[in-house]
């Protein structure tokens, strides 16, 4: 988690000089949110502006540290296509099996946590 933090940090830092670093959570079982904010004097459209990309950046490495990008929050609806992006093609259709399994109609949350196919 150090090492990730140093790697992640490093990143926003070179790549996102209108944000600062906020990054905390529950080491003791490996999950941490780490946000960027906004820094004082800054505007929100400077930092939504490279949102997307640092979001990009950020899951990749939490990748390659053999991470995952969500926690004890679940997907939600922000993150359904990351999942797709990460997540291997198996466990998709096993999660994509047992939602049809317990919801044949599609009611339950539709487009919450999985795209259908």
């Amino acid at each position: 988690m150090p090492r990730f933090i140093e790697v992640a940090g490093g990143w926003v830092a070179q790549h996102v000089p209108q944000g600062v670093l906020v990054a905390y959570g529950h080491l003791g079982d490996g999950n941490l949110h780490f946000n960027i904010n906004q820094k004082p004097g800054t505007q929100a459209f400077q930092l939504q502006a490279v949102e997307q990309k640092a979001k990009r950046a950020i899951h990749d490495l939490v990748k390659e540290f053999g991470g995952s990008f969500s926690a004890e929050h679940g997907i939600g609806q922000l993150k359904v296509f990351e999942l797709e992006r990460y997540a291997p093609p198996v466990e998709l259709d096993l999660m994509r099996t047992i939602k049809r399994a317990l919801d044949p109609n599609g009611i339950m949350n539709p487009g919450k946590v999985l795209q259908m196919k």
